[in-house]
């Protein structure tokens, strides 16, 4: 759910957004390319009509009759009432008459742009032509305000055009993948209740085997035949997760606030029976108050869940659990850490792939499902371990709005919803029977 969605969405809605900016940029780059084309022949265009303008009217123009735009200076020229003031050049005359080259060069005069050419006429006479530029500038002004507009037109029309190519171009894929949901959901359903009477029935002739004395192979293969049966049944539940969290809006429709706090020492309780089969301590530590967050109860449980599940799963007999609950500013930790087996520090985000194989060669759903519940809450989840020496999974989560204090009898002002909360202990005892199947690290 890399935008908080589910992977298959996600990507979904990547390719629609590469689509759409891609033709936009493709629909701009366009309208930029034919309006700076545009431009610079205009522009190069109205230079060359210009300066033959200046040219001819410098070599042969009427000094008491210019044409129009232009004003002639030399000897009999005519000094027009509209003549601009600054003019004519000295220095451009004087520099002409001494070397005899034509002078030719741009003026700002006040507001005004003047091409200003002179040179030695036929008859020897030096003539100074003065061009006012100020129509050809205000045509460049007009076209570049027409390209604006233009680009303008062009960006919205890139924007829908490409929000429809995008839609249509991924259509397909949107549908295969909510066919593929589909699927998956309707095959772990269908599957489920079968798999289950196979693992209870498993689980019953493994009792029966040990209670009638078979030989001893016969025992073991019923009992990997049970754990095997247990993995099985947990791939499919973790399908069947997997296709739940995709279910999208209607999903996320149901988030409600959520005590984290509760909610853990919740799932602890719930694996007593488990940890005390195993022999293991599991403690949580956290503040006698609620650790509100935003989010759907359920997938945070079965978060949780799978964060203890793996922590009781590689942790030896007789080694600790620990689940540490804090709130850091905004926001709400959950750090769950165990006496385990550890893992190389270059598994740690690979532990998150959905299908990992560990060194141990097992894979699974599990730990890929519980990063994409945490992400879409906003959140985040880290792993840290050494072989030997434990894990710790992180689970940071965003902390919800407080609700509105109310006013108690005596003027006492008090949280609704804040109750008294008791770190729970469970301390091992004496393991009774054959360890369950523990679930693979995943």
């Amino acid at each position: 759910m890399r935008e908080t969605g589910h992977g298959g969405d996600g990507a979904v809605r990547r390719a629609r957004r590469r689509i759409a900016w891609t033709t936009g940029a493709i629909i701009t780059l366009l309208v930029t390319v034919v309006g700076g084309v545009a431009y610079a022949v205009m522009t190069h265009a109205q230079d060359d009509q210009v300066r033959r303008e200046v040219r001819f009217g410098a070599a042969h123009g009427d000094l008491t009759r210019p044409p129009g735009c232009m004003w002639l200076y030399g000897p009999g020229a005519t000094v027009l009432p509209n003549a601009p003031a600054g003019f004519p050049l000295r220095t451009d005359l004087d520099r002409v008459r001494l070397g005899r080259a034509p002078v030719e060069r741009t003026v700002r005069s006040g507001d005004a742009v003047y091409l200003v050419r002179t040179q030695v006429r036929d008859d020897g006479d030096v003539v100074q032509a003065v061009f006012d530029l100020r129509f050809q500038l205000a045509d460049r002004s007009h076209l570049w305000f027409a390209l604006g507009v233009a680009e303008a037109v062009g960006l919205a029309a890139a924007g829908v055009t490409g929000a429809v190519l995008g839609r249509r171009a991924v259509a397909p894929l949107a549908e295969a993948l909510s066919r593929q949901r589909r699927f998956v959901a309707d095959a772990s359903h269908e599957l489920r209740t079968p798999i289950t009477r196979v693992h209870t029935r498993a689980q019953v002739l493994a009792r029966r085997a040990a209670a009638e004395g078979l030989p001893p192979a016969h025992r073991e293969g019923l009992v990997r035949l049970v754990a095997s049966v247990g993995r099985l049944g947990e791939v499919l539940d973790d399908l069947l997760s997997s296709a739940t969290l995709a279910a999208g809006p209607a999903w996320r429709a149901t988030r409600r606030r959520v005590d984290l706090a509760a909610l853990v020492r919740s799932a602890a309780a719930e694996e007593a029976e488990r940890v005390r089969e195993r022999g293991l301590a599991v403690r949580v530590d956290g503040p006698p108050y609620p650790l509100w967050v935003d989010g759907v109860a359920s997938a945070l449980r079965r978060a949780v869940g799978e964060l203890l599940a793996n922590a009781i799963a590689h942790t030896p007999p007789g080694g600790r659990i620990e689940l540490a609950l804090s709130r850091t500013g905004t926001t709400v930790v959950l750090a769950v850490s165990d006496t385990g087996a550890g893992f190389d520090a270059g598994e740690a985000e690979r532990l998150f792939r959905r299908f990992h194989r560990g060194g141990e060669g097992r894979y699974g759903l599990g730990l890929a499902l519980l990063r994409e519940v945490v992400t879409s809450h906003g959140g985040t989840v880290v792993a840290a371990g050494r072989p030997g020496h434990g894990a710790r999974f992180t689970l940071r989560l965003p902390q919800s709005a407080p609700s509105p204090p109310v006013v108690a009898d005596g003027g006492v002002r008090a949280w609704r919803g804040w109750r008294a909360a008791v770190p729970l202990s469970v301390r091992p005892r004496p393991v009774a029977g054959p360890d369950r199947p523990g679930r693979s690290r995943r």
